[in-house]
């Protein structure tokens, strides 16, 4: 899998020999949008497409097109390394939400 942008869309294409198709999905939609093109021009021009389509639609209805995000979420991991992480944060002199946050950018990056 690889990602394809758009304006500030990104989309996931894979590449499908058995139909010798490329199809995508953009990312971070309230809806599903899928595209596909048997060429790279075809694709990107199927994508742009996509998207404007949907930029539409929500206007019509409107909606915003991207989803929505809390700013939360749970992560499980085990005791040990949950110890651990704890332990990192204290050392760097802040708590564990902003350590694991501080982390994620630097990985996100």
């Amino acid at each position: 899998m690889t990602t394809m942008p758009y304006r500030n869309y990104e989309a996931s294409v894979e590449y499908d020999p058995e139909a010798d198709l490329f199809h995508g999905e953009i990312l971070d939609l309230r809806d599903v949008i899928t595209f596909q093109g048997r060429s790279v021009d075809e694709l990107k021009q199927a994508l742009a497409d996509s998207v404007e389509d949907y930029l539409a639609f929500c206007a019509e209805r409107g909606e915003e097109p991207a989803k929505a995000y809390s700013g939360q979420f749970v992560v499980r991991v085990e005791p040990g390394l949950h110890r651990a992480l704890v332990s990192s944060a204290r050392r760097a002199g802040i708590s564990l939400n902003k350590w694991v946050a501080r982390t994620l950018e630097q990985a996100a990056d």
